[in-house]
C-alpha cells in the first residue's frame, strides 16, 4: 500500500514462522481487514526472517514512528506471531507514547491472554480497528542479561525455578508438539527435579527460602495458558509473586493440571503476595519470561506503572 505523509503507518512486523507457519498462511487476511477496516491508514508489512531482525524493525518503527497532529492519528506499531514477537515489540514500545497492536498467531499467546485480549486473530483485528488504546504496566528487569543488555521490559511472568527449567526445555526439544510443548517439558523435568535455594528481597525485607518455583508476575499466565499469577492485573501498580513452597513430586504433578485454572493457588503449599520490587537470586536460577531466556540471577524486578500503550478493547485513557 502507498504511504502518504498525511495517513498514519501502521507498521506489521510479522513472524512468518509463527505457530508452525499460521501466521504465514493467515498474513493475507490480515493486511486486507486492517486495509478494509481503516482505510485511512498507511499499512506498512514486514515479513522477518530471525529473532534479531524481528527485534530492529520493531525498534525502528517505533523510532520512526510520528505524533499525532490536527487531522492525522498516530503512527502505531503492530506485531504478529507468539510470545516472542509481543516481548519485542513491547520492548520496542514500551516508555513511549506510539501504540502497540498485538495480533497473536503463536502456540501460547500468553501475553496476549494477559492483557484481556480474546477472540484470537478476529478479536485482535476488531480491536485494532476500533482504535480504543489503553496505558498498562509493564515489569523492568535487569540484571546481567543474556544478549549484553542490562535491562529488559517484561509483559508477563519472569520464572526462576521448575517453570523456568520447563520453559526452557520446552524452547530446545527436538521435536515440536505444539500447545503441549510445555506440559510435556514439565512431565519431563519433574522427574529429576528438587527444591531450590532462594534468596530474595521483597520490597526491601530480605528472604531466604527453597521453593519449587517463584514466579514474579505482571500480567497473569505463561507456559501456553498456565495461570501462574491469577491475581495479576496490567493496571494495578503492583508486581504479584507466586510461592511454591516444597513439595513431593507427586504433589507437583497433581498441581499441574489445576495451573491452567489458577486452581493450584488453593494448595497450602501456595503463597501469594504484592510487591512494587523483588530481588530474585539464589542456587542453580535461570530467568525466563514472555517465552524468552533473561539471563542469570540476581535480577531485579520492578513494577512500571503505564509503561506501555495498546490497543485494547477495554477502556481508554486516551
Amino acid at each position: 500500500m502507498t504511504l502518504h505523509y498525511n495517513s498514519p503507518t501502521l507498521t506489521l512486523v510479522v513472524n512468518p514462522a509463527a505457530g508452525g507457519g499460521l501466521a504465514r498462511r493467515q498474513l493475507p487476511r490480515v493486511t486486507s481487514e486492517l486495509v478494509a477496516g481503516l482505510p485511512e491508514a498507511s499499512l506498512r508489512v514486514i515479513q522477518t526472517s530471525s529473532f534479531a531482525e524481528a527485534r530492529l524493525r520493531c525498534i525502528a518503527a517505533v523510532e520512526q514512528a510520528r505524533p499525532a497532529e490536527p487531522g492525522r492519528m498516530a503512527d502505531s506499531l503492530l506485531v504478529m506471531g507468539g510470545d516472542g514477537m509481543m516481548h519485542l515489540g513491547l520492548n520496542a514500545a514500551a516508555a513511549t507514547d506510539v501504540s502497540l497492536g498485538l495480533i497473536p498467531a503463536g502456540t501460547g499467546n500468553d501475553f496476549c491472554r494477559g492483557v484481556g485480549l480474546t477472540g484470537g486473530l478476529n478479536g485482535a483485528l476488531r480491536t485494532i480497528v476500533g482504535g480504543v488504546t489503553r496505558r498498562i504496566d509493564l515489569m523492568s528487569v535487569s540484571g546481567a542479561l543474556v544478549d549484553g543488555a542490562e535491562h529488559r521490559w517484561v509483559g508477563s511472568i519472569l520464572s526462576t525455578g521448575f517453570d523456568s527449567r520447563v520453559n526452557y526445555r520446552a524452547n530446545h526439544q527436538r521435536f515440536r508438539f505444539g500447545g503441549l510443548a510445555y506440559s510435556w517439558a514439565a512431565l519431563a523435568e519433574l522427574n529429576r527435579f528438587e527444591p531450590l535455594t532462594y534468596r530474595l528481597v521483597i520490597d526491601g525485607v530480605p528472604r531466604n527460602q527453597s521453593a519449587m518455583m517463584i514466579g514474579v508476575g505482571n500480567a497473569g499466565y505463561f507456559g501456553g495458558g498456565m495461570c501462574g499469577c491469577p491475581n495479576a492485573d496490567v493496571t494495578d501498580g503492583w508486581l504479584d509473586v507466586t510461592i511454591v513452597h516444597p513439595v513431593s513430586r507427586a504433589t507437583m504433578l497433581r498441581l499441574l493440571p489445576t495451573m491452567f485454572t489458577g486452581g493450584f493457588v488453593k494448595d497450602p503449599a501456595v503463597e501469594l503476595l504484592g510487591a512494587r520490587e523483588v530481588v530474585v537470586d539464589g542456587d542453580g536460577l535461570f530467568g525466563m519470561a514472555d517465552g524468552e531466556e533473561i539471563g542469570q540471577v540476581p535480577l531485579t524486578c520492578r513494577i512500571a506503572p503505564r509503561a506501555l500503550s495498546i490497543y485494547s478493547r477495554v477502556g481508554s485513557d486516551g
